[in-house]
């Protein structure tokens, strides 16, 4: 029997009460109550055939405590007049509320309304749009507000989270809880202490005016005469992106490569560097206003998301060339090639006449379906002749 049983009743409130419905209206959201509850009873032809199951039916719901029955009348060929229930509802939060056990979530749930509206009431909002989560959060949730507090008296800080100093509060726990803190800062701090521009938990230090790790840069001199540091000839090197952006060596040539084994082995070229790439995102080689003065090369895998890195890095520097992605190289190793789990299918219109013919070769799988062929698979004989090739 499909009929709506008083588990089905049940059911159907805490569905509600998992998509946070039945706590809105604590934080000032709007009523739900009177609430009538979808029900479904009997067809005439199972009141006929199934009178006995219809009468154990009509009773669960009228013992069920806490709802509400309207009743029809219907006559039955051999009972006579019988009532059956035709709607049913709830008249209050407070009868829903104890239907399905949850008097002591919400109970909670009132207290950290009563708590937000003494220390912050701006976050009353954010509690009425997502009060489960404020519900698991609520041992918290008092360290939460203090840390809101210390942002509003201190905003863009300028300092690193490991500085803030707050009685019973370490770094640690501000870290853990970025992605909600993000949340609650914009609802308290005025638009001038937020950069808009920074979004997700991984610029949630720049985007409210904390100190964050500096972005670094690993090099290797691949020409002994450009003398970056005493010691070794053609040392191996990691900067922070300033301190490469202020960089005032005879440097005329850059290669970027994803692969740390290619970056590692790399030949020796006259006047050159070579930069362990950082895959999706330049700004860290954008500060550096010298290497608009000198070609760029950039070495990837080819596949779709090897030229999506080269298209997103010619859009910081225009006269970024591809090195050994070309469908020469791609064919001479045929033997080595690989497979791209997911594929890259969006244009991508910084890329050359050439290139833009085999990116879309790729993502059209008209070679082979997925086809990647890993930078570290080029032999290194090839490397030496392309380079060779390309110094002229």
């Amino acid at each position: 029997m499909s009929w709506t049983r008083p588990g089905d009743l049940k059911a159907q409130l805490a569905r509600l009460w998992e998509r946070g419905e039945l706590l809105r209206p604590l934080a000032g959201g709007e009523t739900r109550f009177p609430l009538r509850l979808a029900l479904k009873g009997p067809s005439s032809t199972e009141l006929a055939e199934r009178f006995e199951a219809v009468r154990g039916w009509i009773g669960e719901l009228a013992a069920m405590p806490r709802i509400c029955v309207e009743w029809r009348e219907v006559r039955h060929r051999v009972q006579g007049a019988q009532r059956l229930p035709q709607s049913v509802w709830i008249d209050s939060l407070e009868d829903a509320i104890a239907l399905i056990g949850r008097g002591a979530d919400t109970a909670r749930f009132a207290r950290l309304l009563e708590l937000t509206g003494t220390r912050q009431p701006a976050l009353l909002e954010w509690l009425g749009r997502h009060p489960l989560q404020a519900l698991g959060l609520a041992d918290d949730w008092p360290r939460l507000l203090q840390v809101v507090a210390w942002m509003e008296a201190h905003p863009r800080p300028g300092i690193y989270l490991r500085q803030v100093d707050i009685a019973g509060i370490h770094s640690k726990f501000i870290e853990a809880h970025r992605g909600v803190l993000a949340e609650l800062f914009d609802l308290v701090l005025p638009d001038g202490n937020i950069d808009a521009g920074r979004t997700g938990i991984q610029q949630f230090a720049a985007r409210y005016g904390f100190l964050d790790k500096p972005a670094r840069i690993r090099l290797r001199v691949l020409d002994e005469r450009i003398g970056l540091l005493p010691g070794p000839a053609l040392p191996d090197v990691t900067l922070d992106a300033d301190s490469f952006a202020r960089l005032e060596v005879p440097v005329r040539r850059l290669f970027i490569t994803e692969n740390e084994t290619n970056f590692l082995a790399f030949p020796p070229v006259a006047g050159a560097i070579v930069v362990f790439g950082a895959g999706y995102g330049w700004d860290a080689l954008a500060r550096a206003a010298w290497l608009g003065r000198c070609p760029i090369h950039y070495w990837g895998d080819i596949d779709t998301h090897g030229f999506a890195i080269l298209d997103q890095l010619r859009r910081r520097f225009d006269q970024v060339g591809s090195f050994l992605m070309d469908r020469s190289t791609l064919m001479a190793h045929e033997a080595l090639w690989g497979e791209e789990p997911e594929q890259v299918v969006h244009d991508l219109p910084n890329l050359t006449a050439a290139e833009s013919s085999l990116y879309d070769a790729l993502r059209d799988n008209r070679i082979r379906a997925n086809l990647r062929l890993e930078q570290e698979m080029v032999g290194y004989g090839f490397v030496r002749a392309a380079l060779a090739d390309l110094m002229g």
